[in-house]
């Protein structure tokens, strides 16, 4: 299937929340999703924003056909909730959940998603890499190359799920699933331009950047 047109970059809505950054370093996947899901439930709930990486793992959007998992071979396959098709996590690579109360604070979904698309764009821009969006496909790409996918769940006004940008990862596993449903979709990292990056350089930017959002 060839991606749809590209789309020039335009300004989004500042969104107006302070959530509370929390760093979790390397966590298995189903474990997250389920403390995800319980937190976004909680009548004690509060906004948050998770920065981490996974192991290895093959994650399945509510959009995914599972045709699109070539060969996952010993990598986990897991359903979730997401919106979206599937995507691969692993080691490397900077993933941020967004708990957010979007109700709460009368943001919308397509506000929110062009903010973090905005949001991944000005972290590459710290590393000189010129991006753009895909109308239909949220994420970013450089060239043709996707780079950070977006995937989110809304229940009752709470969002949660996030991004996932490529930092400095084994891309072969990519290569064993149809990438966000797209037959030959090739993907890149911020590694492939600046060989001297680290994730935790990447996790200081995105939080100097999410706090100039989220003010």
């Amino acid at each position: 299937m060839p991606l749809p047109k590209m789309l020039s970059l335009k300004h989004a809505q500042t969104v107006t929340i302070t959530p509370e950054f929390l760093n979790l370093g390397n966590q298995a996947y189903a474990d997250t999703y389920e403390q995800m899901r319980s937190l976004v439930q909680a009548k004690s709930f509060k906004d948050q924003i998770w920065l981490l990486e996974h192991p290895p793992v093959f994650t399945l959007g509510t959009a995914a056909d599972k045709a699109h998992v070539l060969n996952p071979g010993d990598i986990p396959v897991i359903q979730t909730d997401r919106g979206g098709e599937v995507t691969f996590h692993g080691p490397g690579q900077l993933v941020i959940y967004f708990l957010l109360d979007i109700k709460e604070k009368k943001l919308g979904p397509k506000t929110l998603v062009a903010n973090l698309q905005n949001l991944i764009q000005k972290i590459l821009q710290y590393y000189s890499i010129e991006s753009s969006f895909v109308e239909g496909a949220p994420g970013v790409y450089v060239g043709e190359k996707k780079i950070a996918s977006i995937g989110l769940r809304i229940s009752k006004g709470r969002t949660y799920h996030g991004i996932s940008l490529n930092v400095d990862m084994d891309l072969m596993p990519f290569s064993l699933i149809n990438p966000c449903g797209y037959e030959g979709l090739e993907v890149t990292q911020i590694s492939d331009f600046d060989s001297n990056v680290t994730l935790e350089d990447v996790e200081s930017i995105a939080i100097k950047e999410m706090q100039k959002l989220f003010s």
